[in-house]
């Protein structure tokens, strides 16, 4: 069947794909007078890097400065004083300005007070995805020679930041490579998987790369990197198939990239500090929703770590470990941000098969709600609640008591125990509340509680 002039076709990860170039929703703003904008390139055009560095200060967000000698760097107002970011995009199908720049820069500027400089390789990173990978060391080293140029003018290793999405997250890592470690920080947002999963750590984004390496995860069953590349390794929602992302391929372009650039979305809430996006180390997410992580303290001695521009993510402690996976659940749009709670139920007395009773918490018409099971012989069972209110704005808590699967005759089990919750992280007993009352279930009935509970 012909395809539109308009449409392309390219490999990403195995999956052969065609795009309408209106599709990628990267329309750009119209730079003003005296600014650089991104590069469009060709997607037919070749693969000469052709890289920009574009400067953004404080005093004005929108207008990016071309800033390529010693000379131009210091009649820019770069303030050699002040920390230095490096926002570095990473493949670009199309060869088309990130549609998430824009709004990037500008939040991160109103977030620190920091030179921003954005890293144009638009060129080096457009058509086949396997060419961009091949430009990775090439554009590492541009990026060196840059900072070189920046280092001379009295900025200090420790005070540059690399924030690298996907694709150039693995830069980042290659420039932390090439500076032996003692870069700043580097925040990797989905690190790409295709290519780098088995690849060795000279090769690609890992916690040796920098004095403090982070990476969001949000795409691991696709395009992001499965493994951790970190001293901290945020697993959004387990790593895979965020909320209000499509589910089926039939959505196309948004099918594909939704998961990956949520990670973009996240950080840039983060910035916004409209709420804490915090995290929580534990074995496996399974593990995390089943309440057997519900604080930090191991291994980061109760300081739980927080999406953002916070030191070390919030982890006061020396040296950081390595590779740790953390967990966290989101919602399905801006800020994302939920209240993580533990809940609890105590059988007065043990049965002799499993007891499953699904916890729903109800506030403003909204509600969340998780399975608890309580093995056969044993009278505890808990799970964490991802709800979008804090505890103390929850009016109800509802309780059903899962039936037996028998469908020729009706279950009359009934139960009674006690109900308790904590908001996370849980450090000590005195913020558990337990309703006064004991809860009497009974299979497939509803009943609802009154969840009473002070706001702080």
């Amino acid at each position: 069947m012909p395809r539109g002039l308009g449409e392309r076709c390219f490999w990403v990860g195995g999956l052969l794909l065609w795009l309408s170039a209106g599709n990628a929703g990267d329309a750009s703003l119209t730079p003003q007078p005296n600014c650089t904008d991104f590069q469009n390139a060709n997607f037919l055009g070749g693969t000469n890097l052709k890289v920009q560095f574009l400067l953004f200060t404080p005093s004005d967000p929108s207008c990016g400065q071309l800033v390529e000698e010693s000379s131009d760097i210091q009649s820019s107002g770069f303030n050699a004083t002040l920390g230095t970011k490096l926002i570095i995009h990473g493949f670009r199908a199309l060869g088309t300005k990130p549609s998430w720049i824009d709004k990037f820069i500008r939040t991160l500027l109103h977030a620190a007070d920091a030179n921003v400089i954005a890293v144009d390789w638009v060129y080096g990173s457009t058509g086949v995805y396997f060419s961009a990978v091949d430009n990775v060391v090439k554009l590492g080293l541009e990026i060196s020679r840059f900072l070189r140029k920046l280092l001379v003018l009295g900025v200090s290793k420790s005070s540059i930041h690399i924030i690298g999405v996907s694709l150039g997250a693995h830069v980042g890592g290659m420039l932390g490579h090439f500076y032996k470690g003692q870069l700043g920080r580097i925040t990797g947002l989905d690190p790409a998987g295709p290519e780098y999963t088995r690849a060795s750590l000279e090769e690609r984004l890992d916690a040796g790369d920098a004095l403090f390496v982070e990476a969001i995860h949000t795409d691991t069953d696709n395009l992001g990197i499965r493994i951790p590349v970190g001293h901290v390794d945020y697993f959004v929602n387990g790593g895979q198939d965020q909320p209000g992302c499509p589910t089926f391929i039939h959505a196309g372009y948004s099918y594909l990239i939704c998961d990956h650039m949520r990670a973009v979305h996240l950080y840039v809430s983060a910035l916004e500090k409209s709420c804490p996006l915090m995290a929580f180390p534990c074995a496996s997410y399974k593990a995390f929703l089943a309440g057997h992580c519900v604080d930090c303290f191991n291994p980061f001695l109760l300081s739980c770590p927080r999406l953002g521009l916070v030191e070390q993510g919030g982890i006061k402690l020396e040296p950081l470990p390595k590779e740790v996976r953390v967990y966290l659940v989101t919602t399905s749009k801006a800020p994302y941000c939920v209240h993580h709670s533990l809940v609890e139920f105590f059988l007065q007395k043990t049965r002799n098969k499993d007891t499953s009773i699904e916890v729903t918490f109800l506030s403003s018409n909204v509600t969340s709600s998780v399975k608890i099971t309580i093995p056969k012989q044993q009278l505890q069972g808990k799970g964490i609640i991802a709800h979008p209110n804090p505890q103390c704005q929850i009016n109800l808590v509802k309780f059903k008591l899962q039936a037996s699967t028998r469908v020729w005759r009706k279950d009359w089990t009934t139960i009674v125990g006690r109900f308790c919750t904590a908001p996370l992280p849980v450090h000590d007993t005195k913020k558990t509340v337990c309703l006064p009352e004991p809860v009497n279930l009974q299979a497939s009935v509803t009943v609802f509680h009154n969840l009473k509970i002070a706001c702080m």
